[in-house]
């Protein structure tokens, strides 16, 4: 990052529980794709750690990587969690965990993080949603009732939304707060038909660019291609 305008690499990644389209589970390749793409802020879902044995997945991919990990989790188990996590370079300020379960669904949660880099302030939420759209239109709305409503500083949110239509609802609530980006096609890894996989940041003129992933490995490594994001954070004194 330089004076001035600093740019921020975004990423979001499915990572399906380290399991490849070829049925094997191997973190290696999903830590593989992780440094392909080199992001700065990487969210993740459906990630499978055993925090007190060998499947110890948060410290693999802390050494592997050489990132902060924030984990997430959603499911919480005698020998194990599983959820969301959020991979940082960058300083971290705070750290907020949002339950968005609705009654008789699968746990479903969301990391609040506030980064500095450069001295500047970053809001990121990173989340997956749920696969009911009654799910998702209550999870949005409770997702932007967390958003800092002064919108003096960039916001990032990014994840899973599950959203496969492009006129949905909570797609439009989306938009109508941070504009509407682009949305490159992620699912399913090999013949990607589908835009489950977003990045939004807002002001929108300070998103440079989103893009799917493409290489080899990703497309073997999940079901879902990595999307990333380019963005341009303003000077710490201006405010928008």
């Amino acid at each position: 990052m330089t004076e001035g305008a600093a740019q921020v690499r975004l990423a979001s990644y499915n990572i399906h529980r380290c399991i490849g389209r070829d049925r094997r589970r191997d973190p290696d390749r999903i830590v593989a794709v992780l440094r392909e793409l080199d992001a700065d802020v990487v969210a993740l879902q459906e990630v499978e750690t055993h925090p007190n044995g060998e499947r110890d997945f948060i410290g693999q991919l802390e050494a592997g990587t050489g990132l902060q990990v924030i984990p997430g989790p959603t499911l919480l188990a005698a020998d194990h969690q599983y959820g969301n996590a959020l991979l940082t370079r960058l300083p971290i300020r705070a750290v907020r965990r949002l339950d968005l379960s609705l009654l008789d669904r699968e746990p479903r949660g969301a990391l609040d993080v506030d980064l500095e880099p450069e001295g500047r302030l970053l809001q990121v939420m990173a989340t997956h949603l749920g696969l009911h759209p009654l799910e998702r239109r209550v999870q949005i709305r409770q997702i932007l009732e967390h958003l800092h409503p002064e919108r003096r500083h960039p916001v990032a949110l990014i994840g899973d939304i599950n959203e496969w239509f492009s006129w949905g609802r909570p797609l439009g609530w989306l938009h109508r707060h941070f504009g509407k980006p682009p949305a490159p096609w992620t699912f399913p890894a090999r013949w990607p038909l589908l835009a489950l996989d977003r990045i939004w940041f807002a002001p929108r003129e300070d998103l440079v660019g989103v893009a799917a992933h493409r290489s080899p490995t990703a497309r073997i490594a999940s079901d879902h291609l990595p999307v990333t994001a380019t963005v341009r954070l303003p000077e710490a004194s201006r405010a928008w």
